[in-house]
């Protein structure tokens, strides 16, 4: 089959580019014609190592820089493209000319599966390719988490896709009642967990990892760790990531009164030497898609406590048998739980094994076949029967 990914900067780093990426690589080792295009390539070459028997082209070259920011949303405003609509989160990059690319692009295909991986894409894919292409849009967020005129335009046109993929079981539902008589397949972003090294529970660390953004709710969880810390003393708190945020979340760090036991600890190369360092995975989210550091953290066996913030967390975790969950965005119950796992040991290996067992469900080896299946199937007009699609 000939089979083909499209990602707005498949240059940079992120987890839908990493997860497309692994797709990919799994798709060509199959023995399938795969390439990935990116919409924009604004560096030399990819942050992600990208298997050789991939193709990988770019329709807009912006290496030569791109408009600062305050004067690219003006000129956004004026010269923006007609199928993205305002509230898509990347929607400053879909200039007319950027739009315009990916228009020429996709209604110029003829044939083979075309995978599409934001809103924006998927809603040009939608309304610009020719009926001649198989079209599968990925959703890497849940429905509820996009603007109401993005909202609005996926229930109009989504149901032109020959398959929508998403993340959770959640968001399948949330698809299939939107979107009735379109299949909307379950298939979650695949772990690599070879050699992952489990916690032996020796350190007293709780770590987090996630971009600096407000998504990721570490304004949250710095409070909620330093309560929890009173109880504590030998505890620390480590943060990996970089985002805008990181001034903000210094400033509520200090007023903590915790310098010394929790830190912001930037990007790391080595996180899977750090997760296995550390004894209790802390998820502060407002909202997520599907949590893959929460399941790497898992692979490490490390216990999970989790805002249960839609979607992700619930789709993942059995409360009680491999993490907790506490209401979102309640500060006061991630401090009382965080507090529990810090003090009971027993508890975090019992937690730690099971959150090890549960996250083998998510190799590339349970979820790479689903792919295949699909795309199969989608081929031959096969129907969209397989249960492991709607299973959690």
């Amino acid at each position: 089959m000939k089979i083909r990914y499209m990602l707005l900067h498949a240059y940079g780093m992120g987890g839908t580019i990493r997860t497309v990426v692994n797709q990919a690589h799994a798709m060509v080792e199959a023995g399938h014609d795969v390439e990935i295009v990116s919409v924009v390539r604004r560096r030399d070459e990819p942050q992600f190592a990208i298997d050789p028997r991939v193709r990988l082209s770019a329709l807009v070259d912006q290496r030569d820089g791109v408009v600062a920011d305050s004067l690219a949303r003006k000129v956004w405003r004026r010269a923006r493209g007609k199928i993205v609509p305002y509230g898509e989160f990347a929607a400053e990059y879909f200039t007319e000319r950027v739009e315009g690319a990916v228009i020429d692009y996709v209604s110029e295909l003829r044939d083979g599966i075309l995978v599409t991986t934001r809103p924006a894409l998927n809603l040009i894919a939608a309304r610009r390719a020719n009926a001649g292409v198989i079209r599968v849009a990925q959703e890497h967020m849940n429905l509820a988490s996009y603007h109401e005129a993005v909202r609005e335009q996926i229930g109009r046109h989504y149901g032109r896709f020959d398959a929508i993929a998403v993340l959770t079981e959640t968001s399948r539902r949330e698809y299939t009642d939107l979107l009735s008589g379109t299949p909307v397949v379950r298939i979650p972003n695949a772990v690599h967990m070879d050699q992952r090294k489990h916690t032996d529970q020796s350190n007293p660390i709780v770590i987090a990892v996630g971009r600096l953004v407000p998504q990721k709710g570490f304004d949250m969880l710095i409070p909620a760790f330093a309560a929890a810390a009173a109880e504590h003393p030998g505890w620390k708190l480590r943060i990996f990531g970089t985002g805008p945020s990181k001034e903000r979340l210094q400033e509520r760090i200090d007023e903590s009164g915790m310098r010394d036991r929790i830190k912001l600890m930037g990007r790391s190369n080595r996180i899977h030497e750090e997760l296995a360092k550390s004894s209790v995975y802390a998820l502060s989210s407002r909202i997520e898609g599907l949590p893959m550091a929460m399941i790497e953290a898992m692979g490490h066996a490390l216990p999970i406590v989790a805002f249960d913030c839609p979607t992700g967390p619930a789709d993942v975790l059995t409360p009680g048998k491999d993490g907790i969950l506490v209401p979102p965005r309640d500060v006061d119950a991630l401090a009382r739980s965080l507090s529990q796992v810090m003090g009971d040991r027993d508890l975090r290996v019992r937690l730690g094994a099971a959150a090890a067992q549960t996250a083998h469900g998510y190799t590339p080896e349970v979820v790479m076949p689903l792919w295949e299946k699909l795309f199969a199937a989608l081929a031959t007009g096969a129907p969209l029967t397989d249960p492991a699609w709607a299973a959690r």
